[in-house]
């Protein structure tokens, strides 16, 4: 058993394209907290480094890709670049999904590898690479899967709830207000629907993981809908 772990393990090794000097730091970074034992630690703590060497690394690539953006814009674009969705797509990029070690059976791991999850475990991974190989070994592992996303991450406007206020107050609009149309989804994964309202203009809504990012969508449509925004592709 212990060789056939070993072997899943390689087999994420080639993939991550780290070899681990200390296996089991990759093997706690791909456990979760329903498979935690008294000799097995759990992702937990790792994914809390992990996020901070996610968010120097890619600091240090935006600095390096933007020499003349401002400390706002590269505040949006770090982030939109490590936020739990992008690691997650990154995580299911690596097939990190199937190797998660969860407590149950399969019922319980289709309920459990949510997109939080996902994002969590990459994170680990990167704490675990980091803990193994230095600093330069993670940032090797984060170029080569977050450069491209630099490259192409098209440039997040400014905070549109803000944008949208100033707008509508220099035109005598008054103050937007925002309202929950919709929320559904299950308590660990909802989706939120929120509706966007401005004096003398239709309303828009806008979808998003949480509230706040809802109402960010919906502002967002409602400015590009103005004209004062342009569409983006």
């Amino acid at each position: 058993m212990k060789a056939a772990g070993d072997a899943a393990l390689a087999a994420i090794e080639r993939r991550l394209g780290h070899d681990f000097a200390e296996r089991s730091l990759l093997a706690t970074a791909l456990t979760h907290a329903t498979a935690a034992s008294a000799t097995r630690g759990t992702y937990q703590r790792l994914e809390f480094l992990g996020d901070r060497v996610l968010g120097l690394v890619v600091t240090e690539m935006l600095i390096a890709a933007f020499p003349e953006a401002s400390e706002g814009e590269l505040s949006l674009r770090l982030a939109e670049l490590v936020r739990k969705e992008t690691c997650a797509e990154v995580a299911a990029a690596l097939g990190l999904a199937s190797a998660i070690r969860f407590g149950g059976g399969k019922g319980q791991r289709a309920v459990l590898a949510t997109t939080n999850v996902l994002g969590d475990v990459c994170e680990a991974v990167i704490a675990a690479i980091y803990l193994d190989g230095g600093l330069e070994a993670a940032r090797g592992f984060i170029a080569a899967h977050w450069q491209e996303r630099v490259k192409r991450a098209a440039l997040p406007m400014r905070n549109a709830k803000a944008a949208l206020q100033e707008w509508a107050q220099g035109r005598g609009h008054g103050v937007p207000t925002y309202s929950i149309a919709a929320k559904s989804g299950p308590d660990h994964e909802p989706k939120f629907e929120v509706e966007a309202r401005v004096d003398g203009l239709g309303p828009a809504r806008g979808v998003g993981r949480t509230r706040r990012d809802a109402e960010q969508a919906a502002a967002t449509t409602l400015l590009t809908r103005e004209g004062v925004w342009p569409t983006r592709t």
